[in-house]
């Protein structure tokens, strides 16, 4: 679990650990240079249960960050979690077994809830369980294993070289597309995680980087793989912009006018000539909330 200013969430993260119904694992925690009350957090979690093993430094990014823990790592399986998520109980037990049946597996994520910055839910994700649907979109430039659902075998991601910081904000897909040459990924149909959407998370500079990036890390799939009909590859704005209409709607159903018009800002700095952004930001805006219990 990397940390950086995490400290909002960062409670209900470490606790949705801890209470694993699978106890033997060791939750390795770099602090990345927060400013914020987050390593007095991780301290005192530290010292209640000796399954932490916590470092505080200087801030380095990310992906330095994520390497850093790979080599610390004692464990032959590596589960990623952010500091703002929350496992479910099952997580770890569900994806330890199904690594264990299965020796060519590299790495497992499995179905995961969106929810808001409250914990309100937004939608239910359900992606590719196979390996051959999952390489394809990997491919394609989209990422059917969410990051923080992801547990991998350490062996397979030291084999590969780990994290490339060279496809920061890209580094999941680029690692996903490399572990697929070694041997196979998968993903579990049981909701193992709550993923909570910021609605500032994502700047529509940030968005340009990633789709510029994501193109990038595709290519050079495509040709360590050796094809020559190259495969259409998704643009991230328009994956985006989808996922915060989707968002933007169910905060309007859930009547949380703010965080809907938000989720419609972000759907139209991605796509700003589609007329569906527009349509949800007005109605965000100034439509009144459907009347009666929502089902």
């Amino acid at each position: 679990m990397p940390v950086f200013n995490g400290g909002q969430y960062l409670k209900e993260a470490v606790e949705s650990i801890l209470n694993q119904s699978f106890t033997q694992f060791e939750l390795l925690i770099i602090d990345d240079g927060s400013i914020d009350d987050s390593l007095k957090i991780l301290q005192q979690y530290a010292e209640s249960d000796r399954r932490i093993r916590l470092w505080s430094r200087e801030n380095r990014g990310l992906v330095q960050t994520l390497n850093e823990l790979i080599e610390m790592a004692r464990s032959p399986f590596l589960a990623r979690m952010d500091a703002d998520d929350v496992a479910l109980p099952d997580r770890l037990l569900h994806q330890v077994q199904k690594l264990e049946r299965q020796p060519n597996l590299l790495c497992v994520g499995g179905a995961y809830d969106m929810v808001d910055q409250q914990g309100e839910w937004l939608l239910h994700v359900s992606p590719a369980l196979q390996n051959d649907e999952i390489q394809q979109r990997l491919l394609s430039g989209s990422s059917p294993i969410q990051h923080s659902c992801a547990m991998m075998r350490r062996s397979a991601v030291l084999q590969v070289g780990g994290y490339d910081p060279a496809t920061f904000p890209a580094e999941d897909l680029d690692l996903w597309l490399r572990l697929g040459e070694l041997g196979e990924l998968a993903n579990l149909q049981e909701t193992i995680l709550k993923y909570r959407v910021h609605t500032a998370s994502i700047t529509s500079k940030r968005l340009k980087q990633h789709s510029q990036t994501v193109r990038k890390v595709c290519e050079q799939a495509w040709q360590r793989r050796g094809l020559k009909n190259l495969p259409h590859c998704e643009k991230v704005e328009q994956r985006y912009q989808q996922l915060m209409l989707r968002c933007g709607w169910q905060a309007f159903l859930n009547r949380q006018r703010e965080a809907a018009v938000s989720y419609g800002v972000r759907a139209v700095q991605a796509l700003p000539l589609d007329l569906e952004s527009w349509r949800l930001l007005v109605c965000a805006a100034i439509k009144p909330f459907p009347k009666g219990d929502l089902v």
